[in-house]
């Protein structure tokens, strides 16, 4: 690492690759140094992923490195700005969907696939209306779903086209410990690795630190005095069902998002993440919780014989409380209590005749769980009343569009737990109250998904650029 670059970036996830690659379209000139806590692409490996059974690397393999969560995620892009984040509230829908346009022929550009779902209207208005006589709203959204495998590949081409073709520089294995800021004026950053701990200056500091880094720039907007909102945090599980009974939403959707409210909290239940042919999968946080996940495939050859998907309830809290991040961790902790560590699973029909899945009742599921490492449970003992209620509720919903998934068979993973950082205050371009210093993607709570952090790098390297 030099002593000064133009612009230091902190995360190298889509938010923070896509702000290098619109600075150097820009500006070839430009000095850029990207930090991350994790590993290169290339070096990012998960044990779990081939022995079944986490290790707890330090840092994940799976949450951070270069292209963050999204390099080993199902690599949708959300072509709505209605899904995948906050961008309305910033800029007009015309703004967005060209902002959206932007990004995705990058993306294109880079190797990704010409498919697109949720292009049958005429099918996509009878599932809506289908829906709606059930009080399920389906958010319409076009999808172009990469595959777990394209959407490293991708990645890895913007690692290799940013290293090769510009004066980025991307330090790995390496701890944002302050953000240094003089005069109301961000100046630069103070880093630990290997080498030690030293300052590097920079003329603009962008902070996009993922889901993973949602914790550490919480605690930097303390030191900071940033202005920041609580978001919801989302808690809840990941159900499996066999393909058969999704087909009929997938086929044309890819990813049916559903939204209810349940019946007697009238919480807010949605699905989210929906891998047709996928299997579930494990992450972990800071090495202390285990959390599940799903992803998918784009290959037929490698697509499972069941569809999994997240059902999330969706909690606002409000003062005195302000540790949203903490509660959702507090939720998964007790899951992983009763596992010995891992992600639990339950058949509906036990759930429902509040008994705990053994062993001997999971052999029995007509379901085959795809997480083999997956614990036998019972997830009453984890998830408050509250959303085990509002899930059940909805999952008897949606069970009028998706015949089936109200069955005894169905399967339950927990704790899915989608940690969003609470929301910094910025102006329209993602610049914080201090002077060059710019908040953005997942981990400043105003993006959920590849898509919009994607554009959220775009708005804030134009911003630099004066463009």
């Amino acid at each position: 690492m030099k002593e000064k670059y133009d612009v230091i970036i902190v995360g190298a996830g889509p938010a923070g690759i896509f702000t290098a690659l619109e600075l150097t379209k820009l500006n070839k000139k430009m000095n850029i140094l990207i930090i991350d806590k994790g590993r290169n692409i290339e070096s990012r490996k998960c044990p779990a992923r081939i022995t079944g059974k986490c290790v707890n690397c330090n840092p994940c393999g799976i949450t951070s490195g270069w292209s963050g969560a999204g390099a080993f995620s199902d690599g949708k892009l959300s072509l709505s700005p209605e899904v995948g984040g906050r961008i309305l509230e910033y800029f007009s829908e015309d703004e967005c969907k060209k902002l959206i346009k932007y990004c995705d022929d990058i993306y294109l550009n880079f190797g990704a696939n010409k498919t697109i779902y949720g292009l049958n209207n005429e099918k996509i208005d009878k599932i809506k209306y289908e829906a709606s006589k059930y009080n399920i709203r389906l958010i319409e959204c076009p999808v172009r779903h990469l595959g777990t495998e394209l959407a490293y590949e991708i990645l890895k081409k913007m690692y290799y086209h940013l290293l090769n073709n510009t004066n980025m520089e991307f330090s790995e294995l390496t701890i944002v410990k302050d953000i240094l800021v003089e005069n109301n004026k961000a100046i630069g950053v103070t880093v630990k690795n290997k080498d030690g701990e030293r300052n590097i200056l920079a003329d603009y500091v962008v902070v996009a630190p993922g889901r993973a880094g949602a914790e550490w720039f919480t605690v930097q907007s303390k030191k900071l005095n940033l202005k920041t909102t609580n978001n919801a945090v989302d808690i809840g599980v990941r159900v499996e069902v066999p393909n058969s009974i999704m087909d009929n939403l997938t086929r044309d959707l890819y990813e049916a998002k559903l939204v209810y409210y349940s019946d007697t909290f009238d919480n807010k239940v949605r699905t989210f993440c929906m891998n047709p042919g996928g299997v579930v999968s494990e992450e972990h946080y800071d090495g202390t919780i285990a959390v599940v996940n799903g992803h998918s495939y784009e290959e037929k050859e490698l697509r499972t014989e069941n569809t999994n998907f997240a059902m999330l309830v969706s909690t606002s809290f409000t003062k005195p409380f302000n540790q949203p991040i903490t509660y959702g961790k507090y939720i998964a902790k007790l899951g992983n209590m009763l596992t010995g560590g891992g992600i639990m699973v339950q058949r509906l029909g036990d759930l429902l005749n509040g008994r705990r899945t053994d062993y001997s009742r999971l052999k029995k599921s007509t379901t085959i769980p795809t997480l083999k490492s997956a614990v036998p449970g019972d997830l009453s003992f984890v998830l408050p009343q509250r959303y085990l209620t509002s899930i059940v509720e909805a999952l008897k919903a949606f069970n009028n569009v998706a015949p089936g998934l109200y069955s005894k068979n169905t399967l339950l993973y927990g704790v899915e737990v989608k940690f969003y950082s609470s929301k910094f205050e910025t102006n329209g371009k993602f610049e914080t109250s201090i002077k060059n210093l710019y908040a953005m993607g997942d981990g400043a709570g105003i993006t959920r998904g590849l898509m919009q952090a994607s554009v959220t790098g775009v708005v804030v390297a134009r911003d630099i650029l004066g463009e």
